[in-house]
């Protein structure tokens, strides 16, 4: 079974206000206060500055889009994520931003059961960015990113 995930996560009213500057954003509830907003192709050439450069190692980040996230961050940490995985066998890539710059990350890792005991790279981020995890789950679980298996199925129909 395979999972695939680029998005941006933060607290729900600050991906409101991400979703009222950039308006082909749309914002999916998580539990614990996030949400997320996924990076579609449509908000991809939205936020693309061809000027702005990339931030290395991700797949599908936008030119420029470093400077809107640490815009963003000043009012509350948010993550770009990027997450794909086959048969227990994946990778992930995961920043956090938080008063205009990059406080966590980038991280990326190539994985495979067992995972580490930290976590993996998105989790240890929603960890940072103030996400708990209940007995037996991780972060990730515990948000409810596990819920939709492509970023597409977290938009309404």
């Amino acid at each position: 079974m395979s999972y695939e995930l680029r998005a941006l996560i933060g607290a729900v009213d600050l991906l409101k206000v991400v979703a009222a500057e950039v308006p082909v954003a749309q914002v999916a509830q998580l539990e614990q206060g996030f949400a997320l907003i996924p990076m579609t192709d449509r908000l991809y050439d939205a936020l693309h500055d061809a000027g702005g450069g990339v931030q290395p190692g991700f797949a599908f980040f936008p030119g420029g889009f470093g400077r809107r996230l640490g815009a963003w961050s000043q009012a509350g940490p948010i993550a770009y994520a990027e997450a794909e995985h086959f048969g227990g066998r994946g990778t992930q890539h995961v920043a956090v931003w938080v008063d205009g710059k990059i406080d966590f990350g980038p991280v990326a890792d190539e994985l495979a059961p067992p995972y580490p005991p930290e976590g993996s790279p998105i989790s240890r981020a929603l960890r940072r960015m103030g996400a708990q995890k209940p007995y037996g789950q991780d972060e990730f679980e515990a948000v409810g990113l596990a819920r939709h298996r492509r970023s597409g199925d977290w938009l309404p129909g």
